[in-house]
């Protein structure tokens, strides 16, 4: 086939249609396209990993009713949206360094963005809803079962799912009406809007803005509603005249606060590098990445080893299965250690 037969096939020349280009072609990782097939292995074993980690995770909770509590519930709702992002991504950047399966079509492009979107705002608004958890079983214990109660829960992921679910439509939506008549390869290794926007031939700032203020709406306000929830908790422990009294109360927060630091500390230093425009595009590809295979396969593990109730759940669905489930000892096994 000639090279103008190959840019035809990758060119829709009607005017017809919005897009020129027909499909996107993912190169991966920029700059070690040669050997960048090396980081399957890894990348793999950190998602099958996730997955095992946060399925193990979800039977604890629902097995074990000492875990039957509103801080467990949004714990086993976080391990949805962790799988969720994750496999959003993982099997096609897995495609690509096994199979050089780079070409993705429009809608599917399209379709990852939102989606990749959409988990990410679900997990900033997961962890506010964990943060008021805290709040008031530290502020206000007595009232605490009769505030955070199971519907409170329903209510609050409800309203997750739908603010994310219908507050990032513009996202891809702006991104399809961009003219994509020249260029249609993707320095990344997943669609992000900035990274399929920045191929467009006419001006992409409303793509920009409108990603900016959804962030600073979103997860902003997440982030700062966070901030104050756990300076009412530290002002309220340190008004606590025993300090054993102090160091429990905030020992409940210390795995949220590990989660909470790592997940907003990359997503500001992804803006950051995008923003900047760096030339090294390796560095915000990767974190990029990082970012969306690290939370889920890091959540379920520090939520397990700092939380004492947690791995004696652990341990007890573990021990329940190798005696009444031989044929999924394997399986449990497997997850266990991905706990320990």
């Amino acid at each position: 086939m000639s090279e103008e037969e190959n840019i035809s096939t990758s060119l829709k020349g009607t005017n017809s249609s919005k897009f020129q280009v027909s499909e996107f072609i993912l190169l991966g990782f920029p700059g070690i396209h040669s050997w960048q097939h090396w980081f399957s292995l890894p990348l793999a074993l950190l998602y099958f990993s996730a997955i095992g980690a946060n399925i193990f995770l979800l039977i604890t909770i629902c097995h074990d009713p000492a875990l039957q509590q509103p801080m467990y519930h949004f714990l086993g709702i976080l391990s949805l949206v962790d799988m969720g992002l994750a496999t959003t991504i993982m099997p096609k950047i897995l495609a690509i360094l096994w199979f050089d399966s780079k070409v993705i079509s429009l809608p599917e492009c399209f379709a990852q963005i939102y989606a990749i979107h959409c988990f990410v705002g679900m997990e900033s608004g997961i962890f506010l809803c964990m943060a008021f958890d805290r709040y008031v079983a530290i502020c206000h214990p007595l009232r605490y079962p009769s505030i955070v109660t199971n519907a409170l829960i329903l209510k609050a992921t409800l309203f997750m799912v739908l603010r994310n679910g219908l507050c990032i439509i513009p996202v891809p939506v702006l991104a399809v009406q961009r003219n994509y008549s020249s260029r249609n390869e993707i320095e990344h290794c997943l669609c992000s809007n900035l990274g399929v926007t920045s191929l467009a031939c006419d001006d992409r700032r409303p793509n920009s803005i409108c990603q900016l203020i959804l962030a600073w709406l979103g997860m902003g306000s997440d982030l700062s509603l966070i901030i104050l929830s756990y300076t009412l908790i530290l002002h309220s422990v340190l008004k606590l005249k025993s300090a054993k009294a102090a160091s429990k109360a905030l020992s409940t927060c210390t795995s949220h606060l590990i989660l909470i630091l790592f997940f907003y500390t990359v997503v500001v230093v992804i803006s950051v590098t995008h923003l900047a425009e760096t030339k090294d595009t390796l560095i915000p590809v990767l974190l990029n990445a990082r970012h969306n295979i690290i939370p889920p396969f890091l959540n379920p593990m520090v939520y397990a080893l700092r939380t004492k109730e947690l791995r004696a759940g652990c341990q007890k669905v573990f021990h329940l299965s190798l005696e009444k489930r031989p044929l999924e000892t394997f399986f449990v096994i497997y997850m266990y250690f991905n706990f320990f």
